[in-house]
């Protein structure tokens, strides 16, 4: 009887008490990259597709109404700084690699080639630099951007029309790239052309470039292979590449559930989109190699020629970047530290004498 009773009175009080009213919030996730590469596709199918799951399991009255403008829809490669800058989007993927002049700290990671291509202990370094020293998380502050998360990579190799055996096959060569990998090439004889992922497969078919130094997630994504077959397996690293920012104007105007549930969320993008650029490197390369790609690796005596070739890139870095009164010196010996404690073996000590 008791329990026909309490049933009845539960029943009448969810007749009478109004349902919890949601409240929307607009938001617009933004890449100048189509959702094919993993730094892209996590962001909508970690970031998008959990945050009102979160919302809703935490009892938040918020949901979220997101636009998605992928595929440089809003903006190019160039702009994705400026982009979420000026809040022309939301939030969105900002490529740090190139802004080596507004962001040189969050392109640390290319001061010290052949370091680590383990892309979960790239990112893992990268967040934790930005947490701990202030002048990187300043990097992103003072250009109206919080920081969610970084992104990075898979490792560097040499996508060609030309085979290359030995490191001398380089000499006079135009390889494209992003502005931070011009200094990679220092030593190798080889011209370097600046571009973006984007425009790499016309630089290539028109003769601007005869080849590039670039990563097999992008390069299959763009289908480089089709107009540089020869795919040259060097490992130069994978570094971070930029990170998932918020405007900082519209981080400041959402409600604390959804900063709550977009913080977690961007730093777990980092650790998900990582291990989808590790499962992506090996079936981007597979399938290259089916469609016709010939894939050979430079022998170890040449790699290591390559990093031997290189001036000192690090202390280059470190005493430009002190010269703007950047802690560049703490911020490679904490990297390098940091690598080494996971396990890395840099093939050469970019920290050493400095």
């Amino acid at each position: 009887m008791k329990t026909g009773m309490l049933a009845i009175a539960l029943a009448a009080f969810t007749l009478t008490t109004p349902a919890l009213a949601v409240e929307k919030v607009k938001l617009t996730m933004s890449s100048s990259h189509n959702t094919i590469v993993p730094w892209v596709t996590a962001l909508k199918s970690h970031v998008i597709a959990n945050s009102n799951k979160r919302l809703e399991a935490m009892g938040s009255k918020y949901r979220i109404e997101w636009t998605e403008a992928f595929g440089g829809v809003l903006y190019n490669f160039k702009d994705t700084l400026e982009a979420v800058q000026q809040g022309i989007s939301d939030m969105g993927w900002v490529g740090a690699l190139w802004e080596p002049a507004k962001m040189p700290m969050q392109n640390l990671m290319y001061a010290v080639p052949f370091s680590t291509s383990d892309v979960e202990v790239a990112v893992e370094i990268m967040n934790e630099l930005n947490d701990t020293i202030p002048a990187m998380m300043n990097e992103w502050t003072k250009h109206n951007l919080k920081f969610l998360g970084a992104t990075v990579s898979d490792t560097y190799h040499l996508f060609t029309k030309f085979p290359v055996k030995k490191l001398s096959d380089l000499k006079g060569r135009k390889l494209v790239g992003a502005t931070a990998l011009g200094p990679w090439l220092k030593g190798t004889g080889a011209v370097f052309v600046t571009g973006g992922l984007p425009t790499f497969y016309t630089q290539l078919q028109t003769g601007v470039a005869e080849g590039t130094v670039i990563i097999p997630n992008g390069a299959f994504s763009f289908k480089l292979h089709e107009v540089a077959k020869q795919i040259t397996l060097v490992d130069l690293g994978s570094p971070t590449i930029g990170g998932f920012a918020v405007n900082m104007d519209t981080w400041k105007r959402l409600p604390a559930d959804v900063q709550k549930v977009l913080g977690k969320l961007g730093r777990e993008y980092s650790s998900v989109h990582a291990r989808d650029v590790k499962t992506g490197y090996k079936k981007s390369l597979d399938k290259m190699a089916k469609a016709g790609a010939t894939i050979t690796t430079l022998p170890a005596a040449e790699r290591q020629k390559w990093v031997d070739l290189l001036p000192n890139l690090a202390k280059d870095w470190v005493k430009a970047n002190e010269a703007k009164g950047l802690p560049a010196r703490e911020a490679i010996k904490k990297f390098m530290a940091a690598a080494r404690k996971r396990g890395e073996k840099p093939l050469r000590d970019w920290d050493k004498g400095l």
